[in-house]
């Protein structure tokens, strides 16, 4: 469904993505991994089509379309949604009605179908109702931000979710039911593209059914199972990089 092929990257003026190859098949779950400065974010926004991500080589197909040079909005009609590391706060926009607007236009329902939707996702979410009207994730904190943001997921039903981090600055609690919604997800068929420093984030999820990459300077240096996470959460990233001659 997704297939990456020699991708280059630069963000103003640095090279950052070195010759990423990577395929991910319908209803696939993928893990990302590496440690700061590796690509992992540059790699997951790319994909999302970020403007400020200069694709100077390779290119990137979606459902057998050529999608490097189309913008994000268009990404996200064919089925890409990117829940975001750091979700920005939009003043003056509630959530209710946001969230209206995406499945009048995307899903073709009316508004207080919509509505009575929305309202019973974002309970299982551990949002009440009233919190739906405050603004986007304005004075939210991270772990409301993250629920948020997969909150958004639920509803849409997308082909292809990319998470950038949806583990940072998120609670225990927090992180209990976002990870049980990305296995729910999963389970109803979206791919996952999961981008993440450490293995917490995936101890809801099944495991033998992941793909785990390693990066490291901007490159995919090594692919396994899940029992990459479970070493990597044991001995770091070091003795993989021995391994590979990084």
């Amino acid at each position: 469904m997704l297939k990456v092929e020699n991708l280059h990257v630069n963000v103003e003026d640095k090279d950052i993505l070195r010759g990423v190859d990577l395929e991910i098949n319908e209803g696939e779950f993928h893990v990302v991994m590496g440690p700061n400065g590796s690509g992992k974010s540059t790699l997951a926004l790319t994909v999302a089509g970020h403007p400020r991500y200069e694709v100077t080589r390779g290119r990137i197909t979606f459902d057998g379309e050529d999608i490097t040079e189309l913008g994000p909005d268009e990404r996200a009609k064919k089925g890409i949604l990117l829940a975001f590391q750091v979700p920005p706060e939009v003043e003056g926009v509630k959530i209710i009605e946001f969230l209206q607007q995406v499945l009048v236009e995307l899903k073709g329902l009316d508004p207080v179908e919509a509505y009575d939707l929305i309202v019973k996702k974002a309970g299982e979410l551990w949002f009440k109702e009233e919190d739906l009207h405050r603004y986007v994730n304005v004075g939210f904190s991270g772990g409301e931000r993250k629920r948020l943001e997969l909150l958004q997921a639920v509803l849409i039903g997308p082909k292809l979710l990319i998470l950038d981090e949806p583990d940072s600055g998120v609670d225990v609690d927090s992180l209990s039911v976002i990870s049980r919604k990305i296995e729910e997800l999963h389970r109803k068929g979206t791919a996952i593209l999961l981008i993440t420093h450490y293995g917490r984030i995936l101890e809801h999820i099944d495991k033998g059914d992941i793909r785990v990459h390693v990066m490291k300077d901007g490159r995919i240096v090594r692919t396994g199972g899940g029992e990459l996470v479970e070493r990597i959460d044991r001995e770091g990233f070091g003795g993989i990089f021995e391994e590979v001659g990084e």
